[in-house]
């Protein structure tokens, strides 16, 4: 089965097949980078991350360009309340977010270009654009974008440029001659600093926010790449500006392939610091390992809505021990991965299909299930293998089971319930597979007529 992609673009699934035979190019629009990561990010980047691995497992050659908006009027705001300049807080924030990263084994991109390194490039992008009549300077210094100039403005959101105006809720800049044109250079203001601006023939100034992506993917990747991606929260207006500036410029689609990622809640609601619910990829971390943090975040498809809570961390984490339980006490042989197997094809179907990592990840519970069974080394390596292109079970067993401190008690009392039901079933083997699994967590079960009870070895 070939890899199928839904494509925001035509709201389809789309068979795969990159510009370039045998190598992919994508791009991916990073982070604002003024404060520590939150678990939205977290969603983002393990979601891309994920199709990166996989293009990579397919053999594919990938150049990933993730980049680093280090320019922005929220950076400048922190920047001036904290009295550091805009690149020492720029700094620190990258520090910190390539460790948060880390932490979730999401791995570093080929490219991660900074906004600010790539200025000249805008500069002559947004002159093309004014060349062409697509561009024009504003009374206050701004260059905006013309909007009802670009002839398809409003294809990836699927909505007439009319539609857009409807819902608009932004009150207009008078300069503008058009309430949805946006900006590509805005021109210095005098309470900011000077770091925040930068020379150019439209005066001192800094770039806007979407002609930065449009620069650096084409300056990175070319005019026309495979696949550009962001959190669904970007389609409108952040990634249909960028098409239209794209190409504007250069005359060509930027991406054959748009694609997003839903959206995070928290307890079934929008995460949000005025509710109280916003939480940063550190708070987590305090409190849960990173790779359970991830798996939890794998187990739903990339493209769902994703319910953030502890009751489902909770589950994620008892879940992931029992990978690596089954995984215990095996001498697992470095195997490549036989896809004609029939537990790997449905692993490969499955991530062929738009990465659908519920249906993998299923997989990876089946081989468990068969290698708490069989103890065979074989099998151990197939899930093992098929594990890594998720990013996860890489760790030594031993290791990651004992590193929690801490007794999962609801865990244990989900398999003892799933080990009385198998009995009851008749399925011996089962619940003594059960009993095996909690053994090598050092849980001891006592069958009495009251019922089974545990206890720590």
């Amino acid at each position: 089965m070939t890899l199928r992609i839904h494509n925001t673009l035509s709201r389809a699934l789309e068979t795969f097949a990159p510009i370039e035979p045998n190598h992919v190019r994508m791009y991916v629009c990073g982070i604002t980078i003024y404060d520590l990561c939150h678990v939205g990010h977290a969603r983002m980047m393990v979601a891309f991350d994920l199709i990166y691995r996989w293009l990579r497992a397919l053999g594919y050659r990938v150049t990933y360009v993730r980049n680093v908006t280090d320019i922005d009027d929220k950076i400048i705001r922190r920047a001036l309340e904290r009295n550091i300049p805009i690149r020492q807080l720029t700094d620190e924030m990258i520090i910190a977010m390539h460790a948060d990263l880390d932490a979730l084994g999401v791995e570093r991109p080929t490219h991660e270009p900074r906004a600010t390194e790539y200025v000249p490039q805008m500069l002559s992008m947004i002159g093309t654009l004014e060349g062409k009549g697509l561009a024009y300077r504003a009374a206050g210094g701004d260059v905006n974008f013309a909007v009802r100039k670009f002839v398809g403005y409003g294809k990836l959101s699927g909505k007439s440029i009319d539609e857009l105006r409807a819902g608009e809720r932004v009150a207009v800049q008078g300069d503008k001659q058009d309430p949805l044109d946006f900006a590509l250079w805005k021109a210095a203001k005098p309470q900011e600093p000077a770091d925040a601006t930068y020379a150019s023939g439209y005066g001192a100034g800094r770039p806007g926010w979407h002609i930065e992506c449009s620069a650096m993917a084409c300056a990175l990747l070319g005019e026309q790449f495979d696949l550009h991606g962001g959190g669904a929260d970007l389609q409108f207006p952040h990634h249909e500006n960028e098409i239209a500036q794209s190409e504007g410029a250069t005359g060509r689609p930027p991406a054959k392939f748009w694609v997003h990622n839903g959206l995070l809640n928290v307890d079934q609601v929008k995460m949000s610091k005025s509710l109280g619910n916003f939480f940063t990829i550190r708070d987590v971390l305090e409190r849960y390992d990173g790779e359970t943090i991830r798996f939890f975040m794998l187990r739903t498809h990339y493209r769902s809505p994703f319910n953030f809570s502890d009751v489902n961390l909770d589950d994620a984490r008892a879940s992931l021990r029992r990978l690596y339980t089954a995984l215990d006490g095996v001498a697992v042989p470095a195997l490549a991965i036989d896809w004609t197997l029939a537990p790997a094809a449905s692993f490969r179907a499955a991530m062929n299909d738009d990465f659908n990592t519920p249906v993998a990840v299923a997989v990876l519970f089946e081989l468990a299930g068969e290698l708490n069974r069989t103890r065979d080394a074989a099998t151990a390596a197939l899930l093992k293998g098929l594990a890594a292109t998720l990013g996860v079970l890489q760790q030594a067993p031993r290791t990651y089971l004992q590193s929690g401190n801490t007794l999962d008690e609801s865990w244990i009392a989900d398999r003892i319930a799933a080990r009385n039901a198998a009995k009851l079933a008749r399925d011996f083997a089962l619940a003594d597979e059960i009993r095996q699994e909690l053994l090598a967590q050092g849980i001891v079960l006592q069958d009495s007529p009251g019922g089974t009870t545990w206890m720590k070895a």
